[in-house]
């Protein structure tokens, strides 16, 4: 029997639809084979990752979150929440998010859960 391949995103979703309704052959048929499938598959898996696992923490990224957890008070900066949606969107695969209204009491939890989140990661950087 045939082993599934895990999806990585979106991408793989809708190439998976279209290879099992024919539309990918059809596509093929009418623009060739590079039709440009393969680059926006890629796209969207990365826009809409279905990757459980965050993504380590690069070097460069260890020091300045250790920089930022030094400076880091109660209250957080719109600079530094630039830089922690920032981070977050990459460390963990996501889209890149940036709260539109500071007033909110929603938008100092979000920020303190992406804190929370990236602390962990960062725990677990091994050189």
């Amino acid at each position: 029997m045939a082993r599934r391949k895990q999806n990585k995103g979106l991408g793989d979703v809708v190439e998976s639809i279209t290879e099992a309704t024919g539309i990918k052959k059809a596509v093929h048929f009418i623009a060739g084979e590079d039709c440009g499938c393969d680059k926006r598959k890629e796209q969207l898996n990365k826009l809409f990752s279905f990757k459980l696992k965050p993504n380590c923490f690069t070097e460069e990224q260890y020091k300045e979150w250790n920089q930022f957890k030094e400076v880091r008070t109660l209250r957080i900066t719109q600079e530094q929440t630039k830089y922690i949606c920032t981070l977050y969107a990459s460390i963990f695969n996501k889209p890149y998010w940036y709260p539109d209204c500071f007033a909110c009491g929603g938008t100092a939890r979000t920020i303190s859960d992406m804190i929370d989140r990236l602390d962990k990661v960062h725990e677990t950087y091994k050189n």
